[in-house]
């Protein structure tokens, strides 16, 4: 069975209530839960799930955050994460057996295979920067094609002060793009492979794959989000498409 097919299989296997939309003939998203669709075909997994660190409007459970006080994260009540209020289970990523880059991996790590390497993301560029934001200075994805290096990427965003996307906040815990290109690259993806994310968010690492001339295929839980998303992709399709005119 192809790659289109299985996709199309797992698309007409989802729950009535799911929503699917076709941005592209390379760019496919579904609103539900992706543990109703999974297993899906696809060349690798990059994705930032939840991990259970109970986000809520103004940070997170337990921990106080310094951005509270602005109004919430990015000056917006966000609201829960769904998914976030339990610890993450990453059986259902790994049974794919595809290359998988998966973020705040070291809140699970216990539940994943011994990595000889780590992703890393400097987004404090040392931790010198930015002093008053109370958010870790990097963040760790576990990353299947390691071998025995731990790759290190830096770019600064701290809140709202960011080297890119400045004023763009379309999900509390967003990544940038270039941070999931890079992922890509790091997971071996091939020009024309198929990337899933299964915990999409609000798009980006599928922004990274019209960019990077991969497939997108998405899932996303929350309708918030997934609204997002679309727009999000179906702008980036827009422009690639000014191009080509």
């Amino acid at each position: 069975m192809t790659t289109f097919e299985n996709e199309h299989r797992a698309v007409s296997a989802a729950p009535v209530d799911a929503i699917v939309r076709h941005l592209s003939a390379e760019v496919t998203v579904v609103l539900g839960d992706c543990r109703d669709l999974l297993p899906l075909e696809c060349d690798a997994v990059i994705t930032d799930p939840p991990y259970g660190m109970k986000w809520n409007a103004k940070g997170r459970i337990g921990r106080p955050s310094s951005v509270a006080t602005a109004g919430g994260v990015y000056g917006r009540d966000w609201g829960g994460i769904l998914g976030d209020d339990k610890p993450f289970d990453p059986a259902l990523l790994l049974a794919l057996g595809k290359p998988l880059v998966t973020w705040g991996a070291n809140h699970y790590a216990s539940r994943l295979p011994d990595a000889p390497g780590w992703l890393i993301w400097d987004k404090k560029r040392g931790g010198t920067a930015g002093k008053g934001f109370s958010g870790s200075d990097c963040e760790l994805a576990w990353c299947s094609e390691t071998g025995d290096c731990t790759a290190i990427f830096c770019l600064y965003w701290d809140g709202f002060r960011r080297d890119c996307e400045v004023g763009q906040h379309f999900h509390p815990t967003q990544k940038p793009v270039a941070l999931m290109a890079w992922c890509m690259e790091r997971a071996k993806v091939p020009e024309g492979g198929l990337v899933l994310d299964p915990y999409m968010g609000s798009g980006t690492t599928g922004i990274a794959c019209i960019r990077t001339g991969r497939r997108f295929f998405g899932v996303e839980i929350d309708p918030r989000y997934f609204d997002a998303a679309c727009e999000r992709l179906t702008r980036e399709l827009a422009q690639g498409d000014l191009f080509l005119g």
